[in-house]
């Protein structure tokens, strides 16, 4: 526990278990009516220095797993004050509060004491690393369930008229049990709150086992008796009082609301704890100002090696002085718990990428590349988690529309036959179907890959078994938490965790077995240098080896990967040509789709915005050019008319009408062509001189055109286009 808190008597905080208790009550059930209150005192320098050494190593170790982790409007964490960091969801277990915590650090040089379950602070590693860095134990009431012994068991009678009934058999309610006690069900199928208990073998439920109506296995086991686990109520009058000397202080605490962590596409339902404990601070300090500040935590495949993420963070949340009041009064403390607990949701909601399921994820994200296909250069990932998260709520918004459904259905052939080619979205956009080009990239490329395999092999080796030794345990400990889970998929939160901290024992164990090897076999054969200096030079050698093996390997990985679509442009251009142009279409739909729907739910969406800052400028340049190579043809055919006109004239009596010179000098002004077609005026013999125009605009070019405008002040052509020149140049100034 935080070792720089000393205890004092007061009266009793409000427990966190519930949104129903929301003010302090005494509670005789697990404490005595007399309660510790905890006042804080400031760490010392030492706590600080373990604190900060601690995130500073593991922020590197992690930085070894993950490839890249980014914030976004960091600057947006208030600098002073106390605040409550509120971060959702919570995909990866022990890792996601060392991530909050060095981005924290990293911009306001701040630290967080999160509040982590009391059962994690007696695992060896876990518990230490957390009393390192400030950690506030929880108690939770799940982690003391016990067996109830001498063959106890409970069934219900009537599941279908009264399932929160519950009658028992060897059972001793009302001795043994309490109301607010926990009963639990053997292999982790539900946990149930008493609300009240008739007898010895009878007492009701405040609600009825989770998902009881929907799981007839749950149903046969309770209809058929089964025996089951028990624990008190727990009192976290302690953990609040310590809470709300923290925040007194101005220090900042770091809570995951939703409890647990999970792998599920949505936020689980918020804990009222995280409400309770801003609102029942400056209930006790009422010149305390607590700010929440919501924190997404955006992972990109969060549990697997090398994979990325971004950390948002959301506008702090004010609590108003009568939010506080309302929570002060008895009959009103429910609805300001849940007043304030709805705004920090919102606020959550808007900084996570949130669906109703796995498909609809999968289905936005398609749909999210594919309209980033027309933005030329390669956008942040901060810019993406935010187009990802618009883009869900645009689909969960309009997905009944006819445009949206059928585009979702297009959308989901499309990602089939990217399965089906084994083939990843954006490879397809880079294809190219050049047979001799793509066959010598691929040599190329197989040569290259090569050539970095060999490079990355001596460090492959040497790691080999920390990948093996992490891959089998942090699966195991994957089906050992959806085993004691009822809110998980596949457990997929706790492997990015066991397999870093299976890392970070076995490393340097590997590291010394292959310095001392190492070192023993150059000792045998001969060498003069010092044993020590030997096993560390060695040691520091290996080190450099594995991770110069990560730097190439991560390069490697990505040639590997580009073969692919080289290799199918090879051996079935036309299926790899018939994807791209797939691809094209369904890319130019969502693009109208979104640019369409998009600036009516978000009215402050621009998408020529995006394109202006992120488009191509090369693409830019290259349309003026071919513009303009397109004006200049032009340009030479009607030089090259006008003068077989003009020789067609010398021919002649050398007598031209000055009525048609004027009529072709109106014919051109009227014209949709730009200045540079004004030199083709026919010029009569002995006027002849050469002027520079030089036309800037901003949606045709920047090139200057020198081009010839032959006349002089007596010939009325000459002061036709004298007098357009002046127009037009007119109209530019205007329009500029």
């Amino acid at each position: 526990m935080d070792k720089p808190l000393v205890s004092r008597s007061e009266k009793s905080a409000p427990p966190a278990s519930n949104i129903t208790n929301n003010k302090p009550k005494k509670d005789t059930t697990t404490q005595s009516s007399s309660l510790e209150e905890y006042k804080y005192e400031e760490p010392s320098r030492f706590r600080k220095f373990c604190y900060d050494t601690i995130v500073f190593i593991l922020s590197n170790i992690f930085s070894c797993f993950f490839r890249e982790i980014k914030s976004r409007n960091a600057y947006k964490i208030p600098s002073d004050g106390p605040i409550i960091f509120v971060a959702a969801p919570h995909a990866n277990q022990f890792v996601d509060p060392v991530i909050l915590m060095e981005q924290v650090k990293k911009v306001v040089n701040r630290r967080i004491s999160f509040l982590i379950a009391e059962k994690s602070l007696h695992q060896p590693a876990i518990g230490f690393f957390a009393r390192c860095v400030m950690a506030i134990g929880v108690v939770r009431a799940q982690d003391n369930l016990k067996l109830v012994p001498n063959g106890a068991k409970i069934f219900i009678k009537d599941p279908k008229e009264n399932p929160r009934k519950i009658t028992g058999v060897n059972t001793h309610f009302l001795t043994a049990f309490h109301a607010k006690g926990l009963i639990g069900l053997p292999k982790n199928m539900g946990t149930a709150e008493i609300l009240s208990i008739e007898s010895d073998t009878e007492l009701t439920l405040r609600k009825e086992f989770k998902n009881f109506a929907n799981k007839p296995d749950l149903q046969n086991l309770l209809l058929k008796g089964t025996s089951f686990k028990y624990t008190d109520k727990v009192n976290q009058s302690s953990v609040y009082h310590k809470v709300f000397e923290h925040l007194a202080n101005n220090d900042c605490i770091g809570i995951f609301p939703e409890g647990g962590s999970h792998d599920r596409t949505d936020l689980l339902p918020l804990k009222a704890g995280v409400a309770i404990m801003a609102l029942g601070c400056m209930d006790k300090h009422p010149d305390v100002n607590v700010k929440i500040v919501p924190c997404g935590m955006n992972y990109f495949h969060a549990h697997k090696f090398r994979s990325r993420g971004v950390v948002e963070f959301g506008d702090p949340i004010d609590i108003p002085k009568e939010l506080a009041a309302k929570y002060s009064n008895s009959d009103t403390n429910k609805e300001a718990v849940k007043e304030l607990l709805d705004t920090i949701s919102e606020g959550l909601r808007a900084v996570t990428v949130t669906c109703s399921d796995y498909e609809t994820l999968m289905v936005v994200q398609a749909m999210r590349r594919l309209y980033s296909a027309h933005f030329a250069s390669k956008l942040p990932l901060p810019l993406i988690v935010e187009m990802n998260r618009k883009m869900v709520k645009g689909y969960e918004t309009y997905r009944d529309d006819p445009v949206v459904i059928k585009l979702r259905e297009d959308v989901m052939k499309y990602n089939a036959n990217l399965s089906h080619y084994n083939i990843p979205d954006h490879q397809v956009e880079d294809a190219k179907m050049s047979f001799t080009t793509n066959l010598g990239l691929l040599v190329y490329r197989a040569i290259f890959l090569t050539i970095t395999f060999i490079l990355a092999l001596p460090g492959i080796i040497m790691f080999s078994p920390v990948f093996i030794l992490a891959n089998r345990i942090s699966k195991r400990k994957a089906r050992e938490a959806l085993a004691a889970s009822s809110v998980k998929i596949k457990a997929n939160d706790v492997i990015a965790t066991w397999k870093i901290l299976i890392g970070m024992g076995a490393a340097p164990l590997l590291y010394i077995f292959w310095s001392v090897l190492i070192s023993y076999y150059f000792s045998k054969r001969g060498s003069t240098y010092d044993k020590i200096f030997l096993f560390v030079s060695t040691y520091i050698c290996c080190v450099i080896v594995t991770y110069s093996a990560l730097i190439v390997g991560d390069l490697g990985m990505d040639i590997l990967k580009s073969l692919r679509p080289l290799y199918l442009s090879l051996t079935s251009p036309k299926a790899l040509k018939e994807l791209r142009n797939e691809r094209e279409l369904l890319a130019a739909r969502i693009i109208e789709v979104v640019n369409t729907f998009g600036t009516e739910l978000f009215p402050e969406f621009q998408p020529e915005l995006l394109r202006e800052e992120y488009g191509s400028d090369e693409d830019t340049k290259e349309d003026r050019k071919t513009a303009e190579l397109k004006r200049r043809r032009l340009l030479k055919k009607k030089r090259a008319k006008m003068e077989r006109r003009k020789q067609e004239n010398e021919n002649s009596d050398d007598n031209i009408d000055n009525h048609g010179q004027e009529s072709d000098g109106v014919s051109l002004v009227n014209s949709d062509n730009s200045l540079s077609n004004i030199p083709i005026f026919s010029t009569p013999t002995g006027f002849g001189s050469e002027i520079s125009i030089t036309r800037s605009d901003s949606s045709v070019s920047d090139f200057e055109i020198e081009d010839d405008v032959i006349g002089g002040k007596g010939n009325l052509a000459a002061k036709i286009a004298q007098a357009v020149l002046n127009s037009r140049s007119q109209q530019n100034e205007h329009i500029d």
